[in-house]
């Protein structure tokens, strides 16, 4: 299903449609639970694992931005 598909969001502003948007998710995310698949557990248990062994610099935001503009 496409947004396009329900003219009435289709007519929404931008901010509307964010609204729209975090209303929705809340109402999936408070009556399920999302299945997390094996191999995201097991890469979220990696980088925890490389994380609290070698510690780690977390990125400022300006340091983050310039590396993604890099990569453009």
């Amino acid at each position: 299903m496409k947004v396009a598909d329900i003219p009435k969001i289709s007519r929404l502003s931008t901010a509307e449609k964010i609204l729209f948007v975090e209303d929705m998710w809340d109402s999936i995310a408070s009556k399920e639970c999302v299945p997390v698949s094996e191999s995201h557990k097991a890469e979220l248990d990696r980088r925890s694992t490389k994380y609290q062994t070698h510690g780690g610099r977390l990125l400022s935001l300006k340091e983050l931005q310039t590396r993604i503009e890099k990569r453009k």
